[in-house]
């Protein structure tokens, strides 16, 4: 019979010659080609213009750096050559921020991340547009980015003939106004992403398009990219000062909102043996189907901004405050300033504050299909008075008189026995 000793030393083998074979099997090639080192850097430095709505997260990534460069260092401008020119970094290039945490309306130091050389500002604010450099800590440059982070001005409801006959009014002004005076020089006008996908499915669900500000001429400083060029965002710096658009309501932006249904797709069923593997591992077909769940616990009387994990701009989100959905026709940001909760144009769900009604599941749903639960509690903070109308503060006090009640029960119980064994032995003794 075998020693357990010298069994135990050839099965750790076998597990490190098959460790072995399989890191061989998945090394990177040699000859993969560097991006970096296949793409030169421009030789004077242009920015690319790049337009955002209000509340999203941007990414703006180093297109190009040298092969001698490990980190970059992102650097801020509000205006080219301005001598108020901030970095952005740690000065090692690792700079991480969790997105959670951030809130609306802080230092943008605050809210920016730097992830494999790219540059991501959370919850973006309108007096974030300028100038991002990326580059060394010695001040080179290697590419630039001129970003246009534009406030939605209007929200419009197409399934609404009143607000869709204003629009059309409010259009046709504006071409007339422009006809007659600014033609020569500059066509504003809005351009509208495609609508995105219906963001819920078996139920009613919403479709949402934004559409940004830009502007046409043939007069643009030459020192910024686009796609067309003669064509740049409302609130670029490649449009001349003259024009006088920053005194105007034309860098508005606007988001639209319609009403849709579309059927959720068939679930696949699987395998046999894939059914009878999950069994073996222990995943029953309810948790299989079932969405991520996160935990946050938020002080009350705060306010508190919730984030889809996952979600990018150009995604269609949607929130379900438990069974309840929470349509943007009803709690979109702006619509009612009474409301404590509502849905910013980032897709992030606000209260203001959070109170502990506000205590439950929270489900949220990326193209179509439910994304994440958000299981949110409300506490109290340390040395916070309560009021007796808290429901903790009558929870306790419930609790209190029933107990207080019980002990009484129990006292009046052992008196009655007494005085019941008192009053019947001195008659059993007479016998």
């Amino acid at each position: 019979m075998m020693n357990p000793l010298k069994h135990m030393s050839l099965l750790l083998l076998l597990l490190q010659t098959l460790s072995f074979s399989l890191l061989s099997t998945y090394e990177a090639p040699e000859d993969k080609e560097d991006i970096f080192a296949s793409r030169a850097c421009p030789a004077f430095l242009v920015f690319d213009n790049a337009a955002y709505l209000v509340d999203m997260t941007i990414e703006l990534p180093c297109h190009c750096k040298p092969e001698e460069a490990h980190s970059v260092v992102w650097y801020y401008q509000k205006k080219l050559g301005s001598p108020d020119t901030r970095a952005l970094t740690d000065f090692q290039g690792t700079s991480v921020v969790d997105s959670s945490k951030v809130g609306r309306g802080g230092d943008l130091r605050s809210r920016f991340s730097i992830r494999l050389f790219s540059l991501l500002i959370f919850r973006a604010q309108k007096e974030d547009s300028g100038h991002y450099l990326c580059g060394t800590t010695k001040g080179d440059f290697f590419y630039g980015y001129d970003v246009d982070v534009q406030e939605a001005h209007r929200v419009s409801f197409p399934w609404s003939r009143a607000q869709r006959r204003g629009r059309a009014a409010a259009m046709v002004a504006r071409a007339a106004s422009r006809s007659n005076q600014d033609l020569p020089l500059y066509q504003v006008f809005t351009s509208f992403w495609p609508w995105s996908v219906c963001d819920r499915c078996g139920i009613r669900g919403e479709q949402t398009r934004v559409g940004l500000c830009y502007v046409k001429s043939d007069y643009l400083h030459v020192r910024y990219r686009w796609t067309s060029q003669t064509v740049a965002s409302c609130g670029s710096s490649a449009v001349p000062q003259r024009f006088g658009l920053t005194q105007t309501n034309h860098q508005g932006a606007e988001l639209g909102v319609r009403s849709c249904q579309v059927p959720c797709p068939p679930k696949s069923i699987p395998q046999p043996e894939q059914q009878a593997l999950l069994e073996f591992l222990g995943y029953n077909d309810q948790a299989a189907q079932g969405v991520p769940v996160y935990y946050h616990n938020h002080p009350v009387d705060t306010p508190l901004i919730l984030s889809c994990p996952g979600a990018k701009p150009e995604h269609a989100v949607a929130w379900d405050q438990g069974s309840r959905p929470l349509y943007r026709s009803q709690y979109m940001e702006g619509l009612n300033m009474t409301f404590r909760l509502f849905i910013d144009t980032g897709h992030h769900l606000h209260f203001s504050p959070a109170t502990q009604d506000d205590r439950g599941s929270y489900y949220c749903w990326i193209q179509g299909k439910r994304a994440a639960e958000i299981r949110l509690g409300v506490y109290y903070r340390l040395g916070h008075k309560r009021l007796l109308s808290d429901p903790e503060s009558l929870y306790a006090l419930r609790i209190i008189l029933l107990c207080y009640g019980g002990m009484t029960g129990v006292f009046v119980l052992i008196v009655l026995l007494k005085y019941t064994w008192r009053t019947v032995r001195p008659k059993v003794a007479k016998y």
